[in-house]
């Protein structure tokens, strides 16, 4: 027996998982307007884009924090000064066991996931643990 928005096999790849993070920075955005948006949008953080829109890297509350830690303006720093530049992804067809290794090996509290090159959202610990006990998003509400 299936249930509504729920494959009825199961969840099993991460294309499979309606992501809660959508959230993209740029760049050359500054540090200040991310910090906005991430609190803003209650995210833990989200993939940099180049102008090309390819996933250069990825900027966490963490690398915020040691920003302002350190004494920096958040106001004159950009994204490609705050992130993380070894950027880790998935893709749609990653199994979700997979991708929670991942995570908790990485310490990750976002997944960005690509696809034909590009990150088109990211999944959240959240969302990971939803499916995996078999939960369709919305069932919050």
């Amino acid at each position: 027996m299936s249930r509504i928005g729920i494959p009825a096999e199961g969840f099993k790849t991460v294309g499979q998982i309606v992501g809660t993070n959508t959230v993209q920075f740029h760049v050359g955005q500054d540090g200040m307007s991310i910090t906005i948006e991430m609190l803003s949008e209650h995210v833990s953080g989200g993939p940099v884009l180049d102008q090309q829109g390819r996933y250069v890297g990825f900027i966490s509350e963490f690398d915020i924090l040691k920003a302002l830690e350190a004494g920096k303006d958040l106001n004159s720093l950009t994204a490609t000064e705050l992130m993380a530049r070894h950027p880790i992804a998935v893709r749609k067809s990653t199994p979700i066991p997979d991708a929670i290794k991942l995570m908790a090996d990485n310490h990750l509290l976002n997944l960005p996931v690509e696809e034909n090159g590009e990150v088109t959202y990211s999944v959240t610990r959240h969302d990971l643990l939803r499916a995996s006990i078999g939960l369709a998003i919305g069932i919050e509400e």
